[in-house]
């Protein structure tokens, strides 16, 4: 259930980038929760393998290269939704990519006081 509700504010999340950052297109909530869905199952089989494979990159950077990482998973994200979603560009995703790691901290910080109480 916990996963289905972070699936909703993700989509929230993308509706909120497509109406305020230049350069992202969504056609309306179907692709929002489509987006979100597809990023969710990226993040599960793609993302691990790609934190893998640039592990030295990553140490060296400190972790920040988890935010290249993530750009890259909304390009695949972008590419494999079509038209329903589209990113203007790489420095794009990284702004999106950015944005969505500092509301999604918020998120599961809130959440987490939430499961306390």
């Amino acid at each position: 259930m916990k996963w289905l509700l972070k699936l909703v504010l993700n989509a929230i999340i993308f509706i909120l980038l497509a109406n305020y950052l230049h350069g992202i297109y969504l056609s309306g909530l179907g692709a929002a929760l489509g987006a979100s869905l597809l990023l969710s199952l990226l993040n599960m089989i793609v993302r691990p393998i790609l934190i893998l494979l640039t592990l030295p990159v990553t140490i060296l950077t400190l972790g920040l290269f988890i935010l290249v990482i993530n750009a890259v998973t909304l390009m695949l994200t972008d590419g494999l939704m079509g038209e329903a979603f589209e990113i203007a560009g790489f420095g794009t995703a990284v702004v999106a990519a950015l944005v969505m790691a500092l509301l999604n901290i918020i998120i599961n910080s809130l959440l987490k006081e939430e499961k306390r109480k």
